[in-house]
């Protein structure tokens, strides 16, 4: 098994190292609730502790990429003030605002109340899928996509036999939408990881399992060092043998 791999390409195990630190994880939890990027003088003052202890552990956790670091002018003689703020691919690690949750439950039951068919969910998840699969051109496409779910938070799994490779997601962070309407969220999710498969062009999904054919759900693809053309419409569909809905 894999040990996983945010998008910014540091081990899963590394992260939750560095955040196991009390203090490292009480700053990542007070600027993952910040409305804006923070100074390290700001930090401090919330948590009650002297810059110079706040200083060291902004530096480790942006060394890994989970922070992002911006100069701001003060309008005073001397150095810029360094701001901070969580990183766009750092992982949310459950403190996303908890109305992210709750916008994400609402449109899903109203796409359901609304007969939308699991395939325009399937295309929506395509393109977002064939959207991030320009971010890793160097590696295989097994490489690319286990990177990429990892960094979704997936904890994907893998199984190689040859060029046919397994990818078990062992933590999905859509279980509880997928449970209420599986034909909506696992059809979006497959969308996405065909639709980052078939960008690259050097692999392809010989077959999906959704949450409804197995616990853990995975994918099945092979890597192939040709360019193919796309799956498009009725060939997506027939092509992995899951039907888009349950």
């Amino acid at each position: 098994m894999s040990d996983g791999a945010t998008t910014s390409g540091t081990p899963r195990l590394e992260i939750l190292k560095t955040l196991g630190d009390n203090t490292r994880y009480a700053i990542y939890l007070e600027m993952a609730r910040a409305p804006r990027p923070l100074a390290t003088a700001e930090i401090a003052e919330t948590l009650d502790l002297h810059p110079n202890t706040v200083r060291p552990h902004l530096e480790r956790m942006r060394d890994l990429g989970l922070l992002d670091v911006t100069a701001a002018a003060t309008g005073a003689v001397g150095r810029p003030q360094h701001r901070y703020a969580i990183a766009d691919d750092a992982p949310s690690l459950g403190l996303e605002p908890p109305v992210f949750p709750l916008v994400t439950r609402i449109l899903l039951e109203a796409a359901a109340a609304g007969g939308l068919d699991p395939a325009e969910l399937s295309d929506a998840g395509r393109e977002q899928g064939a959207a991030a699969a320009g971010g890793a051109p160097s590696l295989a496409c097994a490489d690319a996509l286990e990177r990429e779910l990892a960094g979704l938070g997936f904890d994907p799994a893998r199984v190689d036999d040859g060029d046919d490779v397994t990818i078990a997601f062992t933590h999905c962070p859509f279980r509880e939408l997928a449970e209420a309407h599986p034909d909506l969220v696992c059809s979006m999710h497959r969308g996405m990881v065909e639709g980052f498969v078939d960008a690259r062009g050097d692999g392809a999904v010989t077959r999906f399992h959704p949450l409804v054919d197995r616990t853990p759900c995975q994918v099945e693809l092979r890597d192939t060092p040709t360019q193919r053309p796309p799956r498009t419409g009725a060939d997506a569909s027939t092509d992995t043998g899951v039907s888009l809905t349950s």
